[in-house]
């Protein structure tokens, strides 16, 4: 197993007209977690998407050019085993008004499937999961009865049943108080500590940036500053990313 997870070199995706990233390079180390900031439409998702295998022609809708490489895990994406990466989404793919339960959403990402019927093992390793996450108490309760927070906690404990080596995340604290939030960053923390996994996570929250990440990626169609958080997030990076710096939500920048 490779020392670095994310290798990315020279990496661009257009769509159209459009360029998304530009010329993206970027090594992240095993057992880094690493917060992508950068204003909408910086490219944020489709790095995401690249780093799970669906930078061509399925990103959107329309001709797509890409170039350069990519590597997760020392192989090229769609090379990597079923497993080793997770991913939970900033728009969550199940309907709340499905008739779902929790246990059925966690089971689908070990079966990779919409579970009709749940073994028992699989049902002992589902529970397991929602205990480490903290919501065994929704293993039978219907997503539609779920808030914001228990719902992304759920999202939370799928993506890591097959105890995955890079954990992708796309703005997971949207939508999620404060008591979740905090919540959500111990867990994944917990998580990270125990198996090592990597963690890419979405953020705009850039006090949150700086409390839980080992490397801050600013990020706006092409690299504008990458490293230690205490260096990245200071007000000449932000401000080329974001042309202001206005947002911050209390964060004290470098050189202000």
């Amino acid at each position: 197993m490779t020392a670095t997870a994310v290798e990315i070199q020279q990496f661009s995706v257009r769509f159209g007209e459009f360029q998304a990233l530009q010329e993206v390079n970027l090594s992240v180390p095993q057992g880094a977690f690493v917060a992508i900031v950068g204003p909408n439409g910086a490219g944020k998702s489709t790095l995401l998407k690249a780093l799970l295998g669906l930078e061509r022609g399925a990103l959107r809708d329309g001709p797509t050019q890409v170039s350069g490489t990519v590597r997760v895990l020392g192989l090229p994406p769609r090379q990597v085993p079923p497993g080793w990466v997770g991913y939970v989404p900033q728009v969550k793919g199940f309907d709340r008004s499905f008739p779902a339960l929790a246990l059925e959403v966690v089971v689908s990402g070990l079966r990779r499937r919409w579970p009709f019927i749940i073994t028992a093992q699989e049902r002992k390793k589902a529970e397991a999961m929602l205990d480490k996450v903290g919501a065994l108490a929704l293993a039978n309760r219907r997503l539609g009865r779920l808030s914001g927070g228990e719902l992304q906690r759920v999202y939370l404990a799928r993506s890591l049943i097959r105890e995955p080596r890079l954990l992708l995340l796309d703005e997971p604290a949207t939508g999620v108080d404060a008591v979740g939030e905090a919540d959500l960053y111990r867990h994944l923390e917990a998580y990270q500590r125990e198996t090592g996994a990597t963690i890419l996570m979405i953020t705009h929250d850039w006090e949150a940036a700086q409390h839980h990440a080992s490397a801050v990626l600013v990020l706006n169609r092409r690299v504008v500053g990458y490293g230690p958080p205490e260096r990245v997030l200071c007000h000449e990076c932000l401000s080329q990313a974001f042309g202001h710096v206005g947002h911050g939500h209390g964060l004290v920048l470098k050189g202000d």
